[in-house]
């Protein structure tokens, strides 16, 4: 049964909305504001603990328990929590609560403004962090104030962006999985100069990444401690990040993207044009309107003709100052990129649209009308 309201940011991330306010018009609209490696980073990270969740399910399926088969995370979830509780049969709130209860409202804005957050790095109540660059001896790399970053990528960098984000499952998945996985979307997003780096305040940051993807820790290595430990971290490793970024889209790309999409179904090239032709139509109009009033031209009748550029004119300067072209939407379509159409189908989003073109329809009629009376009702005068 429809819902008779817009939907919400979780429903369009979790596939249950369709055009024009579906996961891929929303990608589009963030890739129109350069800003779809925040989105790119919340579908990894997605998929991370879904690979996360699915090697779980394999180890207890295979008969084992997780203590049996992983003890370095079944202690690492019981003292600090997991959001695999009810999948490892840990059940802790200390995740769910932390991953909220970190996000303060100066870094909720973080990725809106591109200002660097100024809250000191909390710490640690379990030991220190080796995730942390500050713990193995490195300075914290400077890291751009804009979400983004367009400096040169390394070979490293290349590597990971070529990786694909799904690893089949023709076979069990192993802890090698895991690494892979985390260790991309590391690569791909955090490690300072990549292509596609996001901002992050800097409580959130994850300086570097001690892990070896072609190899588990090794209990003869000297660092077989720190590195089990951030082993252990791996499944839960971005989830705050993860919140963080969705929080972040929530509260400022959404709101836009639905006001673009659910009110309005023009891209801002596609009304540039509009404005454009509807200027030309105006001058077009006006000196066919001067001409013949200033030519006498007979019978007046005539002048009721100008009707044909006002109306042009109309329709396409308010189509521009309402990004909402009204003959589009009574055929059920909205713009996808410049030019390209997609189908409305979400119910609600139909009703508030056709309502809003009958409105703005109505507008166009009153002032082409007015204007072609005005016109015709000017005495004429032979210069």
């Amino acid at each position: 049964m429809p819902i008779d309201r817009l939907p919400s940011f979780q429903e369009v991330l979790a596939r249950k909305t369709r055009p024009p306010v579906d996961l891929f018009m929303f990608y589009l609209f963030l890739q129109r504001e350069q800003a779809e490696d925040v989105l790119d980073f919340w579908l990894d990270v997605q998929q991370h603990e879904n690979l996360c969740r699915a090697y779980f399910r394999d180890v207890r399926k295979s008969g084992k328990s997780i203590k049996e088969d992983w003890p370095q995370y079944w202690d690492y979830a019981r003292s600090r929590g997991s959001i695999y509780g009810n999948v490892v049969g840990v059940h802790s709130g200390k995740r769910s609560t932390a991953s909220t209860a970190n996000i303060t409202d100066a870094e909720k804005a973080g990725i809106v403004s591109g200002s660097r957050a100024a809250s000191p790095r909390p710490a640690t109540p379990h030991g220190p962090n080796p995730f942390d660059s500050q713990h193995l001896g490195e300075d914290a790399p400077h890291r751009s104030t804009t979400p983004f970053s367009f400096r040169r990528a390394s070979a490293m960098n290349k590597r990971a962006s070529r990786a694909p984000t799904v690893i089949p499952r023709d076979t069990a998945i192993t802890r090698m999985d895991l690494i892979s996985s985390a260790e991309r979307i590391y690569a791909r997003y955090l490690m300072p100069g990549t292509e596609k780096e996001i901002y992050l305040p800097s409580t959130l940051r994850v300086h570097s990444f001690p892990l070896n993807s072609r190899e588990l820790p090794r209990p003869t290595s000297p660092d077989y401690d720190i590195e089990s430990s951030a082993l252990a971290q791996v499944p839960d490793m971005f989830h705050i990040q993860k919140e963080y970024v969705f929080r972040t889209m929530e509260q400022d790309a959404f709101p836009r993207f639905l006001r673009a999409k659910a009110f309005a179904n023009l891209t801002p090239v596609s009304a540039f044009v509009r404005l454009c032709g509807g200027m030309f139509c105006l001058w077009a109009a006006l000196s066919t309107a001067y001409t013949l009033i200033f030519l006498d031209i007979q019978p007046k009748s005539r002048r009721f003709f100008l009707f044909i550029p006002f109306a042009f004119a109309a329709l396409f300067l308010i189509s521009y100052q309402y990004e909402l072209d009204p003959i589009l939407v009574f055929f059920g379509q909205s713009e996808t990129t410049p030019f390209r159409l997609i189908r409305i189908r979400e119910p609600y989003v139909k009703k508030l649209l056709f309502g809003r073109a009958l409105w703005v329809s109505l507008t166009i009629v009153v002032i082409f009308t007015v204007l072609t009376i005005i016109f015709w009702a000017v005495p004429g005068h032979r210069l």
